[in-house]
């Protein structure tokens, strides 16, 4: 797949999540084998407003690349001032978001609401086309419902504007992250157009993966929240891709390791308290399957500072177990 200078064979692209693909978050799958990464959803008119906040969405390591900034938003003007905002971090690409479902971003006119005022996404994305000198590529979904489903009419239309890739999520916008992904469009989407085609939904299993590139002929992978639980999803699938075979489950020790790496990345990224406070949504996944996993998960939610965590974890991580008799010494509370 190429897009610029990047030029990959069957990548695997990490998707941007909002409050989840973080720099930290970024920099670990990019070490477990993520190929092209994506920053949070950037709101085009949070940074024409000049909010720091924002802006700070857009900020990445070099160790991040091959990377896009994706913006959002259903105004012209603020796309294309947030596309050129954007370019002067040089990223490798900018990506425009036109499939995120959610009512606070879809009702407004942005991300999926592109998709039930078609000029009026052919019209930003054009804009945004001229005002970079960086490759431009697309995010969306097969329509805003099953009655409406235009995805094949899409790629047309924006292959024309000049976009260099166009990812497709193989839901509606009704069907948000419900109901299975209908991946049989992409092989219809590759014969209609020339640009790379990235396919994007529920693919959380290697074999799932493998599968789906064979199938449908599409030019990478994009992997969302089956990375949020499993960010070794990307090492584990191109394994399986060279050999064939499953990897087997990760050891505790490498969980623990990939624990008290984010924790301490977020810590420094976001502040600790904040850091301590957003880790929590990953003890789950990586730590699903391992014996007195959720009572541990439990006992962690009760810390605001980063050190007893880390001291807790790494006390685990040598003893090779979680045990409730650790947990629930005096040394551990």
């Amino acid at each position: 797949m190429k897009i610029g200078k990047i030029e990959i064979s069957k990548p695997l692209l990490l998707a941007p999540m909002e409050d989840v693909t973080e720099q930290p978050f970024r920099i670990i799958c990019k070490r477990l084998g993520a190929d092209i990464m994506f920053t949070e959803f950037v709101n085009s008119d949070g940074l024409v407003r000049n909010s720091e906040k924002t802006y700070r969405k857009m900020l990445f390591t070099e160790e991040e690349r091959p990377l896009g900034i994706q913006i959002y938003g259903g105004d012209e003007n603020s796309m294309e001032g947030a596309a050129k905002m954007a370019d002067t971090l040089n990223p490798d690409f900018i990506d425009i978001n036109a499939g995120c479902w959610v009512k606070n971003v879809a009702g407004r006119g942005a991300g999926a609401g592109l998709l039930k005022d078609l000029p009026r996404m052919n019209r930003i994305v054009e804009n945004v086309v001229k005002s970079t000198k960086l490759p431009v590529t697309v995010k969306t979904r097969l329509g805003w419902d099953e009655k409406s489903i235009q995805i094949v009419e899409v790629a047309k239309m924006l292959e024309q504007t000049g976009i260099e890739a166009l990812t497709v999520h193989c839901r509606t916008r009704s069907q948000g992250h419900s109901g299975i992904p209908d991946y049989h469009w992409i092989e219809k989407v590759k014969a209609a157009v020339n640009i790379p085609i990235v396919v994007n939904g529920s693919l959380t299993e290697p074999e799932q993966i493998k599968t789906v590139f064979d199938e449908t002929g599409c030019d990478g992978v994009m992997i969302g929240r089956g990375a949020i639980d499993n960010p070794w999803i990307f090492a584990d699938t191109k394994h399986y891709f060279l050999t064939g075979e499953v990897t087997p489950e990760r050891s505790l020790q490498e969980r623990i390791d990939v624990c008290i790496d984010l924790l301490k990345s977020s810590s420094a990224f976001k502040g600790e308290r904040r850091g301590v406070i957003e880790m929590r949504k990953f003890y789950s996944g990586y730590l699903r399957g391992v014996k007195n996993a959720s009572k541990l998960r439990q006992h962690l939610m009760q810390y605001l500072e980063m050190n007893p965590i880390i001291d807790l974890l790494a006390e685990i991580k040598e003893r090779g177990e979680i045990s409730e008799e650790l947990l629930f010494s005096s040394a551990a509370i």
